[in-house]
């Protein structure tokens, strides 16, 4: 499998940081994110989680490729996931630049799936899901929906939405926030206002710069609480 690195500028060790696309591949979008990730302190890589289907494939933001992009997406598998998540961990912990206790993740549209699922696992501290779709309707590879792993999550998730996102509504919304509650784990929902799905993606359309500031800044001072 492959991955994309970014590295801070100098020194270490530093916390690392998983980083999940979105349904259109390690594209120049997911190398700015990591690259951004480093500069604030963190080593960061991105898995090619479609590396069974498609491996290095980059998608643009149009119809045909979200079509491309959908179909690699229901390809994948939980069970594959996972693989590819222990695999990005075990690739951080080789490192001497990374501190072996101080793991976390960040994940966008259906990578934001990925890494809610990925906060199963207790390697993960700290994870942030950006406009995560399908969690409480569907399970890659089948199943029962990814919330049900609610009681499962180790560390402490935020979860980020538009409330404008037309493929998450708030009853959506509303379920993930009392599947934590219920479960008793450390999360924080926050919603948007007039933001849309893929607000954080400076090449999309719907790219909202003041809803994107501000999830990223409430994800690193969760990151920053977390590995102090």
């Amino acid at each position: 499998m492959d991955a994309y690195f970014a590295f801070p500028a100098e020194g270490g060790p530093y916390p690392g940081i998983v980083v999940y696309q979105e349904i259109f591949g390690v594209n120049e979008h997911i190398r700015e994110v990591c690259r951004r990730v480093a500069e604030h302190g963190y080593v960061a890589v991105a898995p090619d989680i479609y590396h069974r289907t498609a491996p290095r494939i980059e998608l643009g933001y149009d119809e045909q490729g979200v079509s491309e992009g959908r179909k690699h997406k229901e390809a994948t598998t939980m069970d594959g996931l996972l693989r590819d998540t222990h695999a990005s961990i075990q690739a951080l912990r080789d490192r001497d630049d990374v501190r072996d206790e101080a793991l976390g993740a960040v994940g966008f549209c259906f990578g934001g799936h990925v890494a809610f699922i990925a906060a199963t696992l207790p390697d993960l501290k700290a994870t942030a899901c950006f406009y995560g779709g399908g969690i409480t309707t569907m399970r890659p590879g089948g199943g029962e929906p990814s919330i049900k792993l609610a009681p499962e999550i180790k560390g402490r998730v935020l979860m980020l939405y538009g409330d404008d996102d037309k493929g998450i509504p708030p009853e959506q919304v509303e379920e993930v926030r009392n599947a934590l509650a219920e479960a008793g784990k450390r999360y924080e929902v926050k919603t948007f206002v007039g933001a849309g799905h893929g607000f954080a993606c400076d090449k999309r359309l719907s790219y909202h710069v003041g809803a994107a500031n501000e999830a990223w800044e409430a994800t690193y001072a969760m990151w920053a609480q977390e590995f102090a």
